[in-house]
């Protein structure tokens, strides 16, 4: 039997949950196929078999979390039960079950066999499939409660489902509780009401993502400053070049390219924003390493354009598309995710006019985009004209970045975006 452990993750991870189990007890598995897809913090890693065999047993089930070095399921190796069981008999006698004798037939079922029963007895749970336990956790469900239907006595998910649907007697069974609850604000609305709720577990990565940002907020000095930028030459410049620049980089040019040249050169002139805080040490870092936001099915994650400095526009378009399509499909390697020295959000994609986006700490600056509208400016004392605007915002930390730099920083940035010819020669 080959024990199957959660790998080593990262230097950052140590802990994950079990999000989707891709293979079943008693499923053939080849060296190299995925067995688990594990969440943690920041991407999905799915597990392979490092054997081939069967799935003896599983003995963790999908959310729940395990840390580095759990033994979440055991592989039974291909060829393993009839060759190698007479040969290590006696090996398997002296180890596994020194104080059980059976017959030899016998020594491979009845160590697995005393296991099993020994693990329901302490954790005395209902016999359930993951798949079952998963619904009923988001359900609210009390598997004792739950009747099975399977001859072998095992829930399914239809069980569960059909004693969600049950009205009656159950809520009758709660009301008495309710004034037990004398320390609480309000009872659960399911418990009083009985009008239908659902209830969401948060995913692993959605809970990590709660927790940076109340953290960011409680230890960051952070204030935003706005600017607005007139996107006129921008819009000139894609409209003209878009044919000749698709077709020659097979890649459309964007607005994203134009905000990291803008936003690298601004960084070059106004250090402190491309820093973080250690301890009582300021680290200013002398590279350009720039997260893009993404929003994704799973949540919010920050892909790194590495060395975005050294990158030319199309360089810069197809990191940026290649990076949105691996968050998107859930495909992104960790190595994908850290490091980064600022971070670019793009709210203005589902129709933000403004926003104060929150640090991604340990970052001290954070550029906000948002929708381009078309405005009346005053061009001069006697003129006015429809220009495409939009405003911008940039989030800082000030106990580095004091205002005057970050004001500056943000009209630097306008200042570019407003010359694109200037973001060729920043280099």
């Amino acid at each position: 039997m080959i024990e199957i452990k959660v790998p080593e993750l990262a230097e950052s991870i140590s802990e994950g949950t079990i999000a989707q189990w891709l293979k079943n007890v008693g499923d053939n598995v080849k060296k190299g196929d995925n067995i688990v897809e594990l969440e943690t913090d920041k991407v999905n890693i799915e597990i392979s078999a490092d054997y081939d065999g069967i799935i003896q047993e599983v003995l963790r089930e999908e959310g729940d979390t395990v840390e580095v070095g759990d033994v979440i399921a055991v592989l039974k190796e291909t060829g393993d039960a009839s060759s190698e069981a007479p040969a290590a008999s006696e090996n398997k006698q002296e180890t596994v079950q020194p104080a059980v004798e059976a017959p030899a037939a016998a020594q491979n079922k009845q160590p697995e066999e005393v296991k099993e029963t020994e693990q329901r007895k302490e954790t005395d749970r209902p016999l359930a499939s993951p798949a079952a336990r998963k619904l009923a956790r988001e359900l609210g469900i009390d598997l004792s409660k739950v009747e099975a239907r399977d001859p072998l006595g095992r829930v399914r998910p239809k069980d569960v489902k059909a004693a969600s649907e049950k009205p009656a007697s159950q809520p009758e069974q709660k009301a008495p509780k309710a004034p037990e609850k004398k320390g609480s604000n309000a009872p659960k609305p399911a418990d009083v009401s009985g009008k239908p709720v659902e209830r969401i577990k948060l995913s692993r990565r959605r809970q990590t993502i709660a927790k940076r940002l109340v953290e960011v907020q409680q230890t960051a000095a952070m204030l935003t400053t706005f600017n607005e930028v007139d996107m006129t030459a921008i819009n000139d410049i894609r409209k003209r070049r878009k044919d000749a620049f698709l077709q020659q980089n097979d890649v459309k040019l964007g607005y994203m390219s134009f905000f990291t040249k803008a936003v690298v050169g601004a960084l070059k002139q106004f250090p402190l924003l491309n820093a973080e805080i250690q301890g009582d040490e300021v680290l200013l870092k002398k590279f350009y390493d720039i997260g893009i936001a993404v929003g994704a099915e799973e949540g919010l994650v920050v892909p790194v354009v590495r060395d975005a400095d050294k990158l030319s526009f199309a360089g810069i378009e197809k990191e940026i598309l290649s990076l949105g399509k691996k968050a998107r499909d859930n495909k992104l390697t960790l190595s994908e995710l850290q490091g980064g020295t600022f971070t670019i959000t793009n709210g203005g994609i589902f129709g933000s006019l403004m926003s104060t986006p929150i640090l991604n700490a340990p970052q001290v600056g954070i550029l906000g985009m948002h929708g381009i509208k078309m405005r009346p400016i005053a061009i001069d004392a006697e003129r006015m004209e429809n220009r495409p605007m939009m405003y911008i915002a940039l989030s800082y930390d000030h106990r580095i970045v004091d205002g005057r730099e970050a004001v500056s920083f943000l009209a630097k940035v306008k200042e570019m975006l407003e010359d694109p010819e200037s973001l060729l020669l920043q280099g």
